[in-house]
Formats: C-alpha cells, structure tokens, sequence
C-alpha cells in the first residue's frame, strides 16, 4: 500500500464520512492543514499513531474499517 493510497482513502473518508473541511477536520484531529494535505496527497510520511488517531477520533471506525476498502457504508 503506497502513501498515495492511504492519502486517498482519508481524502475520500473525510468527504464522504464526515462531510468536514481539511481545516475542519485537521482541527478535529489536532493537526495542522498543510500537514493533512501532504497525507491525502501522498507526499506526508504518517505513523501508524497517527493513523490510529484520524480513524479513531476522526472517522470513528477501526483501523482494520479503514483497510476495507469493500466496506463503504459506515
């Protein structure tokens, strides 16, 4: 899995999940915007905490949810 597709899948996550702004919804995750744009564009390494976080406290779903690429329905 490339950077790439893990920026694209919070990208899509955030649009359709929670319908939130990249402002907002860095906000909500305690990030920065710029630093949340360089994950969903692919060009920001991210720790597997972190991820942890954007799913959890983001998304509320699981990291496992997140890897389900079939699952869309939350």
């Amino acid at each position: 899995m490339t950077l790439e597709m893990i920026g694209n899948r919070i990208r899509f996550l955030r649009i359709n999940k929670t319908n939130l702004s990249q402002e907002d919804f860095a906000s909500l995750i305690g990030v920065d915007r710029t630093y949340l744009s360089r994950v969903e564009s692919g060009k920001q390494n991210l720790t597997v905490e972190m991820l942890i976080k954007i799913c959890e406290i983001g998304f509320a779903i699981s990291f496992t949810d997140f890897f389900d690429f079939n699952k869309i329905d939350f």
